[in-house]
């Protein structure tokens, strides 16, 4: 098929807060490829640090999310984007009053095998 609309974006379940709806990818629609998924972390959200097998763009829109990388500490606004190449250490958080809603994309798609997250 040349296209694929996406109208029910697959939601993922979480238990820190954070809102993820996968519109394309592995849990939505079997794409090992790529995945893109919107997300809103709520204020005082983190993960712990991973080191993931794949790249990932996150775009911001509305709010801010901080991101802690080789010892550096880079705070992305709404309107910004950042790169993570596959194989750095990093951590996400929103240490912030204010919901961030974003955009990831990760190429290959996203997977909680390959996400490589440290105990917390």
């Amino acid at each position: 098929m040349a296209y694929i609309q996406q109208q029910n974006p697959f939601i993922v379940p979480t238990t820190d807060g954070k809102s993820i709806a996968e519109h394309y990818g592995l849990a939505s629609t079997g794409d090992a490829n790529f995945s893109i998924a919107k997300m809103i972390a709520p204020p005082g959200w983190s993960e712990p640090f991973q080191t993931p097998a794949f790249d990932e763009v996150t775009m911001v829109v509305t709010g801010k999310k901080q991101f802690e990388v080789d010892g550096e500490t880079i705070v992305v606004q709404a309107g910004q984007s950042i790169l993570i190449r596959k194989g750095t250490r990093v951590r996400y958080s929103n240490p912030f009053a204010e919901p961030c809603e974003y955009w990831s994309c990760c190429v290959p798609a996203f997977s909680i095998e390959t996400v490589n997250r440290e105990q917390a």
